[in-house]
């Protein structure tokens, strides 16, 4: 037997009316596991650029990585083709399926093409050539935009930070009824658990975030640090609905990986996620609906940033920011409008330093100790009250205690991205994966 390295990357195989790439890929691991040598990763869930306006919910892609003998190796995409166009909502327009194979090592350019995935646009016609110079065999529907996340999994070792996703699965034929996820098993969970998973609950609202709202076959996700953790999380959870099967992803989710480019101004465009360093150029405001606007500039322009309602508390920290304050804003790229220029849309920010706030008023008469008036350009100040007159004082300036602490302020859990950075995890790092890889999935 010839052993022969595998991976196939897929996205694109849900709609809003059902379906889920990942739901998908659990089915094809049940399939593969028939005639797979050796499984060598976790399914790989990969999180693409969030501010893309095509994108389907989390913009996730999905890897599967193993050994097979190679005689067997020519059956696998037809027979993936065959369960794609079986599974997927072919007929919807946003749903183009894309699935491409790589064998042997993986190509230096498919790491390029993922490094530019997770902040940038890329057209479908740059991963058309790519399937092309690199000859990879793959199977597309529609537009062939699944190709685009295909490729981007495929190329994402999660070498340099990673976490893991539990995620449960319900019968296809229960996706138009409740989940019904116990509220209070995923409290006790999320007490038990502390710091060793994240995003279960938004403690500003006491909403559950495990659990989706749309019709797709997600039960409910758990993201943690440690697969053993969030195996052990989910044997807390209870729900109306039973588990059909379940998976556990290693995936780039809460790494904050699609905000490492830092840009100027000048050189923004449409739907990149960016972190630009930059000083508050003008007082922030509030516009109607309660959202708040902060102009920042740095040595190349200025631009708006917007921080939503949705964010929470989070919009009040930058309201509280004054000109002279210099920050980092983690953002995504809104396009222009009739409305309005070119936005960057909040997704955190990380204060760096802040200038003094002072109080400027005219001062104390030294005779009454009533508020003095002034007495004209370079004249000093006199009292109206009983005539005193001075005109070697200055203003009174009274320095206001600022409670703005420095470092990064992230929106209220629920607004958040996929990819961000919890505040749980700012100093945490996971290795790169070494040894064997713990039990994953039940086929």
């Amino acid at each position: 037997m010839i052993r022969e390295n595998i991976t196939i990357g897929m996205d694109d195989i849900d709609s809003p009316s059902g379906g889920c790439t990942t739901h998908f890929a659990s089915l094809l691991v049940e399939d593969l596991d028939k005639i797979v040598e050796e499984w060598l990763d976790y399914p790989n869930l990969i999180r693409l650029n969030p501010n893309i306006p095509y994108r389907t919910r989390g913009n996730g892609a999905v890897a599967l990585r193993f050994a097979i003998d190679s005689s067997k190796s020519e059956e696998i995409l037809p027979s993936i083709r065959e369960m794609v166009l079986e599974y997927a909502e072919i007929s919807y327009p946003n749903t183009n399926p894309g699935v491409v194979i790589c064998k042997g090592d993986i190509p230096h350019e498919l790491t390029d093409f993922t490094k530019r995935a997770l902040w940038r646009t890329i057209p479908v016609s740059l991963a058309t050539r790519v399937l092309s110079r690199l000859n990879l065999p793959y199977f597309a529907e529609g537009n062939k935009r699944g190709t685009i996340g295909a490729l981007a999994a495929i190329g994402h070792g999660l070498n340099a930070d990673y976490t893991y996703e539990y995620i449960a699965y319900r019968s296809m034929n229960q996706c138009s009824e409740p989940r019904g996820v116990d509220a209070e098993s995923v409290f006790k969970m999320n007490d038990q658990m502390k710091e060793k998973t994240f995003a279960n609950i938004d403690s500003s609202s006491q909403s559950l975030l495990i659990e989706p709202q749309g019709p797709d076959p997600v039960l409910y996700g758990i993201r943690g640090d440690c697969p053993e953790d969030v195996l052990h999380a989910a044997s807390l959870v209870r729900s109306e609905q039973d588990a059909e099967r379940w998976m556990i992803f290693r995936t780039n989710q809460a790494t904050g990986e699609h905000l490492e480019q830092q840009i100027k101004i000048s050189y923004l465009r449409p739907y990149m996620s960016v972190s630009v360093s930059c000083t508050v150029a003008e007082n922030p405001r509030i516009i109607e609906g309660g959202h708040v606007i902060l102009t920042v500039r740095d040595e190349t322009g200025t631009i708006d940033c917007a921080a939503y309602e949705p964010t929470g508390d989070f919009r009040w920290i930058v309201n509280d920011l004054l000109v002279g304050d210099e920050i980092v804003v983690h953002a995504g790229v809104r396009p222009a409008s009739r409305t309005h220029r070119l936005t960057l849309n909040l997704e955190g920010l990380q204060i760096v330093t802040v200038v003094d706030e002072v109080h400027v008023s005219n001062p104390l008469c030294r005779e009454c100790g009533r508020r003095m008036k002034s007495a004209g350009t370079k004249k000093g100040f006199k009292c109206v009250y009983c005539g005193h007159k001075d005109s070697s004082i200055q203003k009174d300036r009274t320095y206001i205690s600022r409670n703005l602490e420095p470092g990064i302020h992230l929106p209220r859990t629920s607004a958040q991205r996929h990819l961000t950075r919890p505040s749980s995890r700012l100093r945490k790092r996971n290795e790169p994966l070494n040894g064997m890889i713990a039990k994953w999935h039940i086929p």
